[in-house]
């Protein structure tokens, strides 16, 4: 890829992922996409459809027209869900409690996977989620892998829950965390785990600055080779 280069950031839930990677886009001037909001998005569309969250055939029915459209935004990324905005709306309690297992579905990972590769061919890409590396871009000039306790992760999501006016219990959320770790890692699809060939960053104690930098240290070493 000339001039640039497609980064892969993988990781579990609340690990910071969208943040850093936004970061990383606009330092490098590269487009995001956001896949986990994607799924929410789709998730946030089978709840307000009233459609059974388990039934693929129900689903599918639902979502084959659906268009998801990731716009820049000055403090997150705008999702339109068929042109309506739902930003906010995707990051529900009932959201998170139901978009794993509706992202684990064959069919939905499908027709998503297919949506974000061909976004990643347009321009060079900083794109998060769980399967970038090892699914969607197996590719990527420059996969990352980051992580972090779930106790800091728990306290992050806490913190950016009551920034949302949202009412929220920090062990409840470490709970989740926890289950929506398990769930992601033993899906029979595309399962979050590290690609051989990604590199860890533990954001642990870590400021965003600090991570931020770092991804941006390794993408200019990979692009002066």
């Amino acid at each position: 890829m000339t001039g640039g280069m497609r980064i892969a950031i993988d990781g579990p839930a609340a690990a910071g992922k969208s943040t850093i990677a936004k970061l990383v886009a606009k330092k490098l001037g590269y487009t995001y996409i956001d896949t986990g909001a994607m799924y929410r998005a789709i998730t946030f569309k089978v709840l307000q459809h009233a459609a059974d969250p388990r039934s693929e055939e129900e689903i599918m029915q639902l979502i084959s027209q659906t268009d998801i459209e990731l716009q820049p935004g000055e403090q997150v990324q705008k999702v339109l869900l068929d042109g309506a905005d739902v930003t906010d709306a995707i990051r529900s309690h009932e959201v998170t409690a139901n978009v794993s297992a509706i992202a684990a579905m064959t069919a939905v990972r499908k027709l998503l996977v297919a949506k974000q590769r061909q976004l990643a061919a347009k321009s060079s890409v900083v794109m998060d989620g769980r399967d970038i590396g090892t699914s969607v871009l197996p590719e990527a000039e420059l996969k990352i892998f980051m992580t972090a306790s779930v106790e800091e992760r728990a306290e992050r999501r806490l913190l950016e829950e009551q920034q949302r006016g949202m009412s929220s219990d920090y062990e409840t959320l470490k709970r989740e965390i926890s289950e929506r770790d398990k769930a992601d890692s033993e899906r029979k699809i595309s399962p979050l785990k590290k690609a051989e060939d990604a590199i860890i960053i533990d954001t642990t104690g870590k400021t965003i600055e600090e991570v931020t930098n770092s991804i941006i240290e390794y993408a200019e070493k990979r692009l002066a080779q």
